[in-house]
């Protein structure tokens, strides 16, 4: 109750004070030295933020004079310090707790793009900035009343691929020109470290690693734990070279180490060596580059399999709920291999799955995934 009021009130409050600014908009400004300050939101997940990048890429291009802050979610401000596109960052989950301490803070921007964010905070905080012009797809919510782009009214099902839904907002933001598809992430030197230590640590220096990613941000875009293991059990019964990494957030460390015990028991000796998880072990600025250092990552649609195409590292993608035509590879198609089932409950609860291993993601057989894995092996040695 008590958040629906607060909505209500900065709602009705922002409507009175909209009518009210009579500021000059003249789109003339965009892509010109007029445009000194932006405002770029993309403060939600991991794989949000990577899909952002091109975008933030795009408006660099066309105002190089600018300065330009991001915010970005407090779990990913270190893997994203030192992004080349943007001056400064900001950290906020994209909540309330913050949200009028922010608003107070940013002040005397001229154009804001919000290429993803939650609402209702994304919108009322791009117009506290004090934006002149801001810019949003999609733009059908109730918070129209405050973009630059409230015509004509566009929802996610005309946008395509989230990758180009944010290019299409930094194009309306006056970014021209051909754009850049592929997503960046910073170098972190002290990534890179301890990346070489924990392999050095395993004597895996040379080793052909997969990486496997069980966990995922909803229960609905995770492929089950005993199809990790057994796809795991028959690579390398073939492979007797591979060794696996189990990777994941702090939060997942149990089930990534569930997942790596499972597979060293499984296997001959030494005991130990063959998997690994690196949940709760490595910090997510070393993500980057022990995705880099594997031959393949086998992953529903999360964000480390977005970071995975970003570092160039082949994609075994797994989907049933979401649409990899929207949130799957981008580019760079020939290397990864997207399996796709159905979705099998009508409606699709989504966020909501009541199932622990979802009937759907439970479609995709050991046998498929370890063909494409097969195959992306086989075309690496070949």
């Amino acid at each position: 109750m008590r958040l629906r009021l607060r909505e209500a009130s900065l709602y009705h409050w922002l409507r009175l004070r909209r009518a009210l600014d009579h500021r000059p908009r003249s789109a003339d400004e965009l892509a010109t030295p007029a445009i000194r300050r932006i405002l770029a939101i993309s403060c939600t997940a991991l794989g949000d933020t990577l899909l952002s990048t091109p975008g933030l890429r795009a408006l660099r291009a066309s105002y190089p004079q600018a300065q330009m802050t991001l915010l970005v979610h407090p779990s990913l401000k270190a893997l994203f310090d030192g992004l080349d596109e943007v001056d400064e960052l900001l950290p906020y989950d994209g909540k309330w707790r913050g949200f009028g301490r922010l608003a107070r803070r940013l002040k005397n921007y001229d154009l804001a793009v919000i290429l993803h964010g939650n609402e209702p905070q994304a919108t009322p905080l791009a117009y506290l900035s004090g934006a002149r012009h801001i810019f949003k797809l999609p733009n059908n919510n109730r918070w129209n009343f405050l973009l630059t782009n409230r015509q004509p009214l566009r929802g996610w099902d005309e946008l395509g691929h989230g990758l180009d839904q944010r290019l299409a907002v930094a194009r309306l933001a006056g970014a021209t020109g051909e754009c850049d598809r592929r997503m960046s992430v910073p170098a972190h030197a002290e990534g890179a470290a301890a990346v070489d230590a924990a392999l050095a640590a395993r004597g895996w220096q040379t080793a052909s690693i997969i990486a496997l990613q069980p966990g995922a941000s909803t229960v609905s875009r995770r492929w089950p734990p005993a199809r990790f293991v057994a796809t795991a059990l028959e690579l390398a019964q073939s492979r007797s070279e591979l060794r696996f990494v189990v990777t994941g957030s702090p939060a997942e460390a149990r089930l990534c180490q569930e997942l790596a015990t499972r597979i060293n028991a499984a296997l001959p000796l030494p005991a130990g060596y063959r998997a690994w998880s690196s949940a709760g072990q490595l910090p997510l600025i070393a993500l980057p580059d022990l995705l880099r250092r594997s031959s393949l990552l086998i992953s529903g649609d999360t964000g480390p399999m977005h970071l995975a195409v970003t570092v160039a590292t082949p994609v075994v993608a797994l989907f049933a709920v979401s649409d990899p035509a929207r949130s799957g590879p981008a580019y760079d198609l020939e290397r990864h291999i997207v399996i796709r089932k159905w979705r099998t409950c009508d409606p699709c609860f989504s966020k909501n799955c009541p199932y622990d291993e979802p009937l759907c993601m439970d479609n995709i057989q050991v046998a498929e995934v370890l063909a494409a894995a097969n195959q992306i092996l086989s075309r690496q040695s070949a």
